[in-house]
């Protein structure tokens, strides 16, 4: 369903979030659900494709529901699809505790670390190279600053429009994995 609606760039950035975020669970110790979490990596963007952007909700709303569908055409229980729909809106929260939430706090900081480079260091750099040279950037930064631009002036009481306001540009522009 990615490969079919995503463009190569918000494609290679849902596989690089999977990853960032295993990675991250692997340095810290965090046990997670490993099939929740990629289906939720795969789909968060998934309310900025046209074929599934709402005009009634964030995208990642959106998102979640899309993901509730898909859970139920994989046969999951409405507790598991709720769940995949729960980490896909929180992956928009500033944080999301381990504690409470192990693949929503993977997922947001996973998220974060793609889009803005935050926490990147935590990576080991051979790891960052590998994912990076199979699932490149492409042109991310320019296509994600459209789609959240987009939003959010349809949108101005969404994350999108907050993230915008709170300068994600600029610290997209800086990205250390552009570099």
């Amino acid at each position: 369903m990615a490969t079919a609606y995503h463009t190569p760039s918000l494609l290679n950035h849902s596989i690089r979030a999977y990853l960032w975020a295993a990675a991250h669970a692997r340095v810290d110790g965090i046990a997670f659900d490993a099939e929740l979490l990629y289906v939720s990596a795969l789909l968060h963007d998934i309310g900025l494709v046209a074929a599934f952007d709402s005009h009634t909700v964030p995208f990642e709303e959106a998102g979640g529901h899309v993901a509730w569908v898909f859970g139920a055409g994989a046969g999951w229980s409405p507790e598991r699809r709720a769940r995949a729909s729960e980490i896909i809106v929180r992956h928009m929260w500033p944080e999301v505790p381990a504690t409470e939430d192990p693949e929503g706090h993977l997922l947001e900081a996973s998220t974060a670390m793609d889009i803005s480079g935050r926490d990147i260091d935590r990576i080991p750099a051979e790891l960052r190279h590998e994912v990076l040279e199979r699932y490149p950037r492409l042109d991310l930064a320019t296509e994600f600053m459209a789609c959240f631009n987009e939003q959010a002036a349809r949108k101005p009481d969404s994350t999108a429009a907050q993230s915008v306001a709170g300068g994600v540009a600029d610290r997209i522009a800086r990205n250390p994995l552009d570099t």
